[in-house]
């Protein structure tokens, strides 16, 4: 498994980070992060609202297994910074340029650390659908096949304390 995401204190919190370099520049790596359309490619939510500092996100499954919340904006810089509290976390999307395309990296601040190993393989998910799309890869599978695979890797990359809160009742399969 490679690619894996990295879980770092973060104050009285805790932060998952992932890098993946892409070979797209930053504009056409910026339309798949902030368009609804390119976002449901690879975001686990569907997100509505406008992309302005202090702006109100609602997010709402697609498969309507759990209710709507809401989010704020809290940075937005494009091409380089997104950032929005996303439930009690705070994901940051920062965009930089580089010889044949861009670095993306995700921050996913966590306030607890008993969810890394599950939230760390759900973000390695999303970007890996996130690589696909910008490939050009058509790929309308739901965004859970393979979960499990991943989740064992960062249990173990991770460590148990990481692990201490699974799959959320409504996510899991009936």
């Amino acid at each position: 498994m490679t690619d894996l995401g990295t879980l770092e204190p973060a104050g009285d919190r805790w932060r998952l980070r992932f890098s993946r370099d892409l070979a797209h520049p930053p504009e056409r790596v910026w339309r798949a992060l902030t368009e609804p359309e390119q976002l449901a490619a690879w975001f686990p939510q569907r997100i509505t609202g406008d992309w302005a500092v202090g702006a109100t996100l609602t997010f709402t499954d697609p498969l309507d297994r759990a209710p709507a919340f809401h989010g704020t904006v809290l940075a937005y810089t494009p091409p380089a910074v997104l950032e929005f509290e996303w439930g009690t976390d705070v994901i940051r999307l920062e965009l930089t340029e580089r010889a044949g395309g861009s670095t993306l990296v995700l921050l996913d601040t966590l306030d607890e650390r008993g969810k890394a190993a599950r939230d760390g393989a759900g973000w390695h998910q999303c970007l890996d659908l996130l690589a696909r799309q910008l490939a050009g890869a058509v790929d309308d599978r739901p965004p859970g096949p393979g979960w499990a695979a991943l989740h064992a890797g960062y249990v173990a990359a991770l460590g148990p304390e990481a692990a201490a809160i699974g799959v959320p009742e409504e996510y899991r399969p009936s």
